[in-house]
């Protein structure tokens, strides 16, 4: 008996480790690494990135949604902490500056292709 109670506390305690891996995981690749050039903090060996890893571990195992971890980094770090920064008035240029030369682009090709014609 002392068997079965010891294989099925072992299961559901390497599950929820893997869950908490999983969940860390994902939030370390949307983090970017403020010491390296490019790379996210699941990717770098830098102290910046153990040392957020290890936070973002705690955090997930303290039940804190992904939001509020995200929140807590971009309080502490600004938004050049996170990959996909959240639309907002600061970051506004930043997502539609790519729409905004895709036009301008298109714009001077549909103008040129008119005048060789």
């Amino acid at each position: 008996m002392k068997l079965y109670l010891f294989i099925i506390f072992f299961l559901f305690g390497s599950v929820h480790a893997d869950e908490v891996q999983d969940r860390t995981n994902l939030i370390t690749k949307n983090l970017r690494c403020l010491v390296c050039e490019g790379q996210s903090v699941y990717e770098s060996n830098s102290d910046f990135a153990k040392d957020i890893k290890i936070f973002v571990s705690k955090k997930v195992k303290e039940n804190k949604t992904n939001e509020d971890i995200y929140n807590f980094l971009t309080s502490k770090y600004g938004d050049e902490i996170l990959f996909n920064p959240d639309f907002s008035k600061k970051s506004f240029f930043l997502w539609l500056a790519p729409l905004f030369f895709f036009v301008i682009g298109a714009f001077f090709i549909f103008r040129r292709s008119n005048e060789i014609k």
